[in-house]
């Protein structure tokens, strides 16, 4: 996967959704990037995870647009509409700051809101809510002074419509517009930022720009004026009149429940880019804006690294369950993902990995001591001798051999090798492997693909590479080096900053 922080520099920071007040310590589950950060990123049992921010600057000055989404845990079209723009996008002028999962525990249970609705909290809060420093982080990235715009990504019921068609097209639906507060900013406001100084106008020119791209004729893009300001105590609670309020010009943009995720995020997607063309960022884009490319864009190249990035599980299509997952004994588990709605959450004794509101997979356990004395290991791919790193994943077409390593021993989970008293090997190094030899149930995918090889020095673990049978499926030499010899993990980019 050719990540967007490659192409567009980017700074990851992670913040704590809420605190958990016990009697021993406050604890949090990060996300992190595989290939972005520079520290591991640790879980803790039982926890839930921050929301984390993206800048993606391309240097050249412009304005800045804070795009939010997540506020809501069961508007999956906002979110993952959100995320793509993190991993899928290149911002070529001006820049933009992403917060994908702003509200991720309730993205995960598929919740409106665990603690209420978060976005009725933006104007008076209790320093005892539960997501009071969540909602304090976010002002405070609204208030910073270089954001130009906001737009808050939601689903909403139905289809908007200034009149009443039926019980799913009228005036109280929210679906399929954009949402402004008011007609235009404060008089205060038009010499500095004249651009968007008529909301409705701006408003107008993004739905129609939607419109010309619509799916069906049904889905058309309207605009809804909530009047806030005159009364409406509810839309006074939101982000987007928070916003308003300290001079910044801020939409909301609904897609409608009543279309499928992938439809959602196309129309999220285009409103997103047509604010963009008003605010004069110029983007480029790794997929086509199709349903069918959004489909594949959403599961595309997500993996997840555990054990210091010894183990590598790529989880495009990955079983319900994998078993016997060797992780550290007595060590907490660190963990690298490298997309912002993946998280790891410990459950009694399995690990649940989430792709936002979807369980992609349980990983069981079994706990080793780690040897980290080997870094790589020797293989021969359809006839060609490679060096390859623990924590990668290797192309192979027809066969491959794990060249053997003195005192170490092989495991090639559903291989198996008998002797000739009809004896399993214990140690599988030496061996050209075809991928008829192995047992299918046994891949780490559903297709019957991908495989782990894994390395031990006595009951030490040292660690593990996946060899990929996928023919359409590249693999990731190191850039540096000789691309047909190394295979190595992706290096580290960005650091990753704490809360």
């Amino acid at each position: 996967m050719s990540w967007v922080f490659g192409l567009s520099p980017g700074t990851l920071k992670w913040y704590n959704i809420r605190q958990l007040i016990l009697k021993c310590f406050l604890t949090l589950v990060i996300l992190g990037f595989l290939g972005l950060p520079a520290d591991p990123v640790f879980s803790s049992p039982g926890t839930m995870p921050g929301f984390s921010s993206h800048y993606l600057n391309s240097g050249i000055p412009g304005n800045t647009v804070l795009i939010v989404g997540g506020i809501q845990g069961d508007e999956p079209g906002g979110f993952n509409a959100a995320s793509l723009i993190v991993t899928h996008y290149k911002i070529m002028s001006g820049a933009v700051r992403v917060v994908p999962n702003l509200n991720f525990p309730s993205i995960i249970k598929r919740s409106r809101g665990l603690h209420g609705d978060m976005n009725r909290k933006f104007d008076l809060l209790n320093s005892g809510d539960p997501e009071f420093n969540t909602i304090k982080r976010i002002k405070k990235m609204i208030l910073e002074p270089a954001v130009d715009l906001v737009l808050n990504l939601h689903d909403g019921s139905g289809f908007y419509s200034k009149i009443h068609e039926n019980k799913n097209r009228h005036p109280g639906r929210w679906g399929q517009c954009i949402i402004v507060d008011q007609e235009h900013m404060p008089d205060r406001f038009m010499e500095k930022k004249e651009k968007f100084f008529q909301l409705s106008r701006a408003a107008w020119k993004s739905a129609d720009s939607v419109n010309i791209s619509l799916l069906h004729p049904g889905h058309k893009f309207n605009v809804k004026n909530t009047k806030t300001a005159q009364g409406n105590r509810e839309m006074a609670k939101t982000l987007t009149y928070f916003a308003l309020k300290n001079n910044i010009p801020a939409f909301g943009i609904e897609a409608s429940k009543s279309l499928s995720t992938a439809k959602r995020v196309y129309y999220h997607l285009l409103a997103v880019e047509a604010f963009f063309d008003q605010a004069g960022i110029k983007f480029s884009r790794r997929f086509s804006l199709t349903e069918a490319s959004i489909k594949r864009a959403i599961d595309q190249d997500i993996e997840v690294a555990l054990g210091d990035n010894r183990i590598l599980l790529t989880v495009e299509n990955v079983r319900n369950r994998l078993g016997f997952i060797p992780l550290e004994k007595e060590g907490k588990l660190a963990f690298q993902v490298n997309h912002p709605l993946m998280t790891l959450i410990q459950s009694g004794d399995v690990y649940n990995l989430f792709h936002g509101n979807r369980r992609l997979t349980r990983l069981s356990p079994q706990y080793f001591e780690y040897d980290f004395s080997l870094k790589s290991i020797g293989m021969v791919v359809d006839g060609e001798s490679r060096k390859v790193f623990f924590g990668t994943s290797v192309p192979v077409k027809h066969r491959f051999l794990v060249n053997k390593v003195q005192d170490h021993r092989v495991n090639i989970i559903g291989f198996s090798k008998r002797t000739s008293q009809n004896k399993s090997v214990i140690n599988e190094s030496g061996f050209v492997v075809r991928k008829e030899n192995f047992i299918q149930r046994f891949s780490i995918d559903k297709g019957g693909h991908i495989f782990r090889v894994e390395v031990y020095t006595s009951n030490r673990f040292n660690g593990m590479i996946l060899v990929d049978f996928r023919p359409d499926r590249p693999g990731r030499p190191d850039q540096s080096g000789d691309m047909d010899l190394v295979f190595k993990p992706r290096e580290k980019v960005t650091k990753v900053r704490f809360f």
